[in-house]
């Protein structure tokens, strides 16, 4: 299954939802259900621009961008986070407001099903996501997996608020206070990745010992592989780092070395690399 046939699906299904929480919680006066389906209306969002995202990232490489367009998928994927923080704020702001007038909500036999309904779907969205996300390894995908599971999450603490909502005066409030949190923090979470990836920053620990792994045996002398950098452009992957050769050795045995090491990190981790060679007693 393709990520574009991913995102369809999570559309039409959040717009299904979207639906039929928002009349129950327009039905029931409830802040934390009308926040709730806000917030599953906002996957569907989500995916749209993960859609238009994969689609631009899909692009060849031209003139103007030689590494292709693959950070098109991590724009996507900011925007995404971004709108997640601005739908928090909104119910935060709701959510006070209730506790301030000090307005209670009695839930039916129609919010629990719904609720329900919901967290099923949405887990099954997640699961989906995720899985698809690894499959094709695609960053946007997997953020958008945790949209969905941030709304399960988020419709089991209403479930919960629910059977307590009777009783207790402020639960509703309270109740949308927690959604609201637990949206600003995917938000955040999303936002902190993507960015991190447009940045660019230092090869994780796992890439780093593979590398190492790749290229240890393949000559006699040790490399000295260091200054390890990853640069992603959605599937499109670079990596540059230093290795230090003997000073003697001439430009074109190294010249050499670099291009069996680029060729074999190319073929096993499917990176294309760029090395920069320095003497063994340099700094």
């Amino acid at each position: 299954m393709t990520s574009e046939r991913v995102g369809w699906i999570s559309i039409f299904t959040n717009i299904f939802l979207f639906v039929i929480k928002y009349w129950v919680g327009f039905v029931s006066g409830s802040v934390a259900l009308i926040a709730d389906a806000w917030h599953t209306l906002s996957d569907s969002i989500s995916s749209i621009a993960l859609i238009i995202g994969l689609k631009l990232s899909k692009a060849p490489p031209d003139k103007e961008h030689p590494y292709g367009h693959g950070r098109a998928e991590l724009i996507s994927t900011l925007v995404i986070g971004f709108i997640l923080g601005m739908i928090g704020l909104s119910f935060v702001k709701d959510s006070l407001d209730r506790l301030v007038q000090e307005q209670s909500v009695t839930f039916g036999f129609w919010a629990k099903a719904v609720t329900i309904t919901s967290i099923l779907g949405k887990e099954a969205l997640a699961q989906l996501s995720f899985y698809i996300g690894r499959k094709n390894e695609s960053p946007s995908l997997r953020a958008d997996g945790w949209h969905h599971r941030s709304d399960a999450l988020s419709s089991l603490i209403i479930l919960a608020g629910i059977f307590l909502g009777g009783k207790i005066w402020w639960m509703d409030g309270v109740l949308g206070l927690i959604v609201a949190g637990l949206i600003l923090y995917s938000g955040f979470d999303i936002i902190k990745k993507a960015w991190d990836d447009m940045l660019g920053k230092s090869a994780d620990e796992a890439t780093t010992l593979k590398l190492k792994k790749v290229v240890k045996g393949m000559f006699n002398n040790e490399i000295h592989l260091h200054h390890v950098h990853m640069h992603i452009y959605g599937d499109h992957k670079e990596l540059t780092f230093h290795i230090k050769l003997p000073p003697d050795m001439s430009l074109k045995e190294a010249h050499d070395i670099a291009n069996k090491i680029e060729h074999k990190v190319r073929r096993e981790m499917k990176i294309e690399a760029t090395i920069h060679m320095e003497p063994l007693s340099g700094d």
